[in-house]
């Protein structure tokens, strides 16, 4: 059986020491084919680092690694100068440091490939590496977390500039030296804008939102399946359950990332990890999330509802920069979100946002809970509570106890609007770990929280200063339960009182 990758990002380390490799080089043979510079945004741990290395593989000839793939008998295999940044290497706390870490990468690509470079300028000195490379032959140029340093400072708008622009005064000297170039290809986190760090090189080609390249990082469902059966079957095996039912789970926590609307992938770092703990946990999000997230949705209060209530289009990916864009933006492009379908107007697509899966959706719920609301560590242990009472399936004491919750968020915190409460239930909820979705679809209508657990199905209607009786006649008018004939289904009205600023009525029925 072969071993998991977890954490190696080296794609010759990976074919050497019998590691899995999930082929995507048909996705790399068409790029590199086309010749044509290519930019790809992807989420922290989807692959990035590790596309690099493929490439990097193939332009320097090692032919032999890629015996068993696609690409081994398509690709003239030859080898070529190649330029690897990361900016994972720099340090970025004050200007001068990124100028000096960015010179450092040069010199050191240059040290390499035995090549002195006499500047000490950071622009000037990737100008002459390229230059004097390109003696060996056309060059290609790899580069991995293109945009770290404004990321890093994404809460300082002032700073993210400033850093911006030494940034684009680097990059522009890619489009400077074209005629020496064989190939490039640039990754990050977040797509680029036309006025940001790559406004002058107007000839790279962003596949981020192309549908031909939507499943060329991450697991598509077939790949799952083929390259990890003996992992799946094992980890089934000592879980005491089917494989079917194992798969069906795996995807309930792991799956539904998409950068097309229409077709999703896994998490790769969270399936290595399960399928080497052999426990579902919220791997993706806990490996390390970054500070900045919680500071982002703190500094901007950030709800649920902010973050899904708006269809966003491909444009909104490009207008504004990073720092200035709005949350469901900024998240969609960080993985926090992904686009979970189409909605088309006329011949315009725009996307429908929400949580991936339930390790993001759980776990991201959390920071909202914690960033946005206050909440001591003694009622924050009651949101554990929350999921021993769904799984009893004591509904009045989950009541309760989100009533319970509520009631410790300070005052002042609180907002006389019926979507903030709903956007609240929500979160408590999920953070619970609990799989629940709000504005389910029906065809009478939307629901306002879908809650499935254990094959029952719990329907909340939620109303402000108005009356539980009226929520539950609601749902019976809409027949939202219909739509669950399969399952034992709850339906529950709740009203929340503005001036208690909590619930204070509700009812429950069985259907």
């Amino acid at each position: 059986m072969k071993k998991l990758p977890i954490g190696i990002q080296d794609y010759k380390k990976i074919i050497e020491g019998n590691y899995i490799y999930v082929d995507k080089t048909k996705y790399i043979h068409d790029l590199i084919s086309s010749e044509v510079p290519i930019f790809l945004s992807r989420p922290r741990r989807f692959g990035k680092s590790l596309t690099i290395s493929t490439f990097y593989y193939i332009f320097k000839g090692e032919k032999e690694l890629f015996k068993d793939t696609y690409i081994y008998d398509k690709w003239e295999f030859k080898e070529y100068p190649i330029i690897r940044i990361n900016l994972l290497d720099t340090t970025s706390n004050t200007e001068e440091e990124l100028k000096e870490g960015l010179l450092k990468i040069i010199k050191k690509e240059a040290m390499k490939n035995e090549i002195k470079i006499e500047s000490n300028h950071y622009k000037y000195a990737f100008d002459e590496l390229i230059y004097k490379l390109s003696k060996k032959g056309k060059v290609v140029i790899l580069v991995d977390e293109y945009e770290k340093p404004i990321l890093d400072n994404i809460n300082n708008k002032e700073k993210a500039e400033k850093y911006r622009e030494i940034l684009r005064d680097f990059y522009v000297t890619v489009k400077s030296n074209d005629e020496y170039l064989k190939f490039i290809f640039i990754t990050g986190i977040t797509k680029f804008t036309k006025t940001g760090v790559f406004s002058a090189l107007n000839n790279l080609n962003d596949i981020s939102l192309n549908r031909k390249y939507s499943q060329m990082l991450g697991y598509t469902q077939e790949e799952l399946e083929y390259y990890f059966n003996e992992h799946i079957e094992e980890t089934a095996k000592e879980m005491g359950i089917s494989k079917e039912e194992l798969l069906k789970e795996i995807k309930t926590y792991y799956n539904g990332f998409s950068f097309d609307g229409e077709r999703f992938v896994y998490n790769p770092f969270s399936v290595l990890r399960f399928f080497d703990e052999r426990k579902f946990q919220n791997y993706w999000f806990e490996s390390g999330s970054p500070s900045f997230i919680y500071e982002y949705v703190k500094g901007r209060k950030i709800e649920y509802e902010d973050l899904v209530k708006y269809t966003v289009d491909s444009l909104d990916f490009t207008t504004r920069e990073i720092e200035d864009a709005n949350a469901n933006i900024f998240f969609a492009q960080a993985g926090y979100l992904t686009f979970k379908g189409i909605k088309k107007y006329g011949i315009t697509e725009k996307y429908i946002l929400d949580y991936p899966n339930l390790e993001v959706k759980n776990s991201f719920s959390k920071l909202i809970l914690e960033a946005n609301y206050s909440l001591n560590e003694e009622t924050y242990e009651k949101i554990y509570e929350i999921y021993e009472l769904v799984e009893e399936n004591n509904i009045e004491g989950l009541i309760e106890e989100i009533k319970s919750i509520i009631s410790a968020i300070p005052y002042n915190l609180h907002q006389n609007r019926e979507s903030y409460y709903h956007s609240l239930i929500y979160t408590i909820l999920a953070s619970a770990g609990l799989n629940v979705t709000a504005e389910e679809l029906t065809n009478l209508g939307r629901i306002d929280l879908v809650l499935e657990h254990n094959d029952k199905i719990y329907l909340f209607e939620i109303k402000l200063d108005k009356s539980a009786k009226e929520d539950i006649e609601k749902i019976k008018e809409k027949k939202y339960y219909e739509k669950y004939k399969n399952y034992e289904v709850y339906i529950i009205g709740i009203n929340i009182n503005s001036e208690k600023r909590n619930i204070d009525e509700y009812i429950i029925e069985k259907v």
